[in-house]
């Protein structure tokens, strides 16, 4: 389901939801999902083998009160957990019964059971501790929200209701039992409201953006109230799984050479070697003719495009390096492209004041926009490619959004021209940069602005990380700058290369995007480790200068980088 109409609950958790576990029957478990949850059967808590569950004996019985620093408890539990979900269920409920202890509390099984089997008012007299709260409840997690958890129920029960054709209980939950915990948030009310409106259970679920009760809706509800669960009673779903994989990060992260997409081993600590690294110019395209300004590689990294002085778009097959395609029709100058999230059609951005976008695999022009009145500076297609975004020094028209028909569906701002542009791949920022200094950040969902950071310098570029967290704008002050989007502060400067007076692109690159790239006045290509902002590789590439960079999304050891001297090199 959407989570737009979600983001203001009260102590309501991450929108980014783990797929929950399988569905339990009568509060227990079922093959599909197997939590252990033993404990012994005897009165004095001995174990099949007669000692005591409260001690673990390691080598010669030696009770371990901790191991090596790590809770004995934490360690413990997140084995049994992952043994289970590893299918080793004998030896699971092995370590259960000789520890004493559980996955997860009998009250948690009893919620896990109510969620999935849609008892709701079950689900809330757990919640709270019975019908009129009077037990203490399911403990929950430092912050979390029991209103704001059974906020997610109601909704969820409301949902229900309506995509069994049931509008007058859906109503009444709506006015009844929803109202009350909206008191501050009549747009969520609103929205909710709006599905009473739906045709049938399909056209609810279309609008929505929720599988029904027969889909995961309900597992990804588990999982979001899971988070608001404390782990004491409730071990976070597949939790080894989630750690092994921070390791990992930590380690690729550490790494300054990284360039591999190979997942690490756990046997060994990771690090690259310097030689797997790329800075060997590899061949060099020379059919772009004048100054080339920007190169972009589609988002599957098979194709690459080139565009500048020369008033046409040069597009290039990446496994052969053979130009495939040229797309003429500006009467002026190209200074910037951008590919749909399928390689399918490419949007051309021009000084002539048009905006084409056209068929990238036959070449032909589908559609082109109204005329600007200035030009045309940058544009970003939506992630689900319906439509796309324009920026353009044109003020009245300075941040439009398109539809694949040409119409301009919405109208972002006026106040401000716009020089680039960056989307975060998740949809929610839009991140333009105007012509005085400032980064204006909007929100996409709700489509208003979030916040702007004034740089007091001029810039040049801008771009989202693929992970949607961070945005790194290049300046004239020859200094590149990331910041994180959630914090809103600066956590990292980039140091080295050189501006100017024309626009020099930087962006963000290699295996799991670990490195920012930049061109340079002074005719170098610059590449730093992102989080250290050490200076990685430093190269000659461009005479006079390297106007942008980009690197390929699916081969960690392949960028490109163009200059005025009407070369793309590889």
């Amino acid at each position: 389901m959407r989570s737009d109409y979600l983001d203001n609950d009260p102590g309501s958790s991450s929108n980014n939801s783990r797929a929950a576990w399988a569905s339990a029957s009568n509060g227990s478990s079922s093959s599909n999902n197997r939590q252990t949850r033993i404990k012994p059967e005897n009165g004095n808590n001995e174990d099949m083998y007669g000692s005591s569950s409260s001690e673990v004996h390691l080598r010669g019985g030696a009770p371990a009160p901790d191991y090596f620093g790590h809770s004995r408890e934490e360690i413990t539990r997140i084995l049994i957990q992952a043994l289970d979900d590893l299918g080793y269920d004998s030896a699971a409920q092995l370590i259960a019964q000789q520890s004493g202890l559980e996955v997860e509390s009998p009250d948690v099984a009893a919620f896990r059971a109510a969620v999935l089997q849609g008892k709701w008012d079950t689900a809330e007299k757990v919640l709270w501790g019975g019908p009129q709260g009077q037990g203490q409840g399911l403990v929950l997690a430092p912050g979390a929200d029991r209103n704001a958890m059974r906020f997610r129920l109601r909704q969820q029960k409301f949902l229900e209701l309506l995509e069994r054709g049931e509008k007058a209980k859906a109503l009444g939950v709506l006015r009844v039992e929803l109202t009350p915990l909206c008191v501050d948030q009549q747009h969520v009310l609103s929205s909710l409201s709006r599905y009473l409106m739906c045709q049938d259970g399909e056209d609810l679920r279309s609008k929505a953006g929720w599988d029904g009760a027969g889909g995961l809706s309900r597992r990804v509800l588990l999982s979001q109230l899971a988070e608001c669960i404390s782990p004491s009673v409730m071990l976070p779903e597949k939790r080894l799984a989630v750690l092994l994989d921070n390791v990992k990060a930590a380690q690729m992260e550490k790494c300054i050479y990284h360039t591999t997409d190979v997942s690490p081993s756990l046997y060994s600590d990771h690090m690259c070697e310097r030689s797997q690294f790329p800075t060997e110019v590899m061949l060099e395209l020379d059919r772009q003719q004048g100054e080339v300004w920007q190169v972009r590689f589609s988002p599957s990294g098979e194709r690459l495009a080139t565009c500048g002085s020369a008033k046409g778009v040069c597009i290039w097959d990446t496994r052969t390096f053979n130009l495939v395609r040229m797309l003429n029709g500006h009467d002026t100058e190209v200074s910037n492209i951008a590919w749909s999230p399928d390689d399918s059609m490419l949007v051309s951005c021009s000084m002539d004041g048009y905006a084409k976008v056209w068929n990238a695999q036959t070449g032909e022009l589908e559609k082109q926009l109204d005329k600007f009145q200035e030009p045309v500076s940058s544009c970003v297609w939506l992630p689900d490619g319906s439509g796309f975004i324009t920026g353009s020094l044109d003020k009245p028209k300075s941040l439009c959004e398109w539809d694949l028909e040409g119409n301009c569906v919405y109208t972002w701002t006026k106040r401000h021209r716009t020089e680039d542009l960056a989307l975060s791949a998740d949809g929610n920022w839009l991140v333009a940069m105007d012509d005085q200094c400032k980064l204006h950040i909007y929100n996409v969902p709700r489509r208003e602005k979030e916040w702007e950071v004034n740089l007091r310098s001029r810039l040049t570029s801008v771009s989202v990380s693929k992970d949607s967290r961070y945005i790194l704008v290049n300046t004239v002050d020859d200094e590149a700058r990331l910041y994180d989007i959630e914090a809103r502060e600066m956590v990292q400067k980039y140091k080295g290369h050189s501006g100017g007076k024309v626009i020099i692109r930087a962006g963000f690159g290699g295996a799991s995007e670990n490195f920012v790239i930049s061109g340079s006045e002074d005719g170098h290509v610059y590449i730093w480790h992102k989080t250290t902002g050490t200076l990685v590789h430093k190269g000659e590439a461009h005479n006079p200068r390297v106007n942008s960079v980009s690197w390929n999304p699916r081969d960690s050891g392949m960028f490109a980088t163009c200059g005025d001297e009407g070369r793309v090199k590889m």
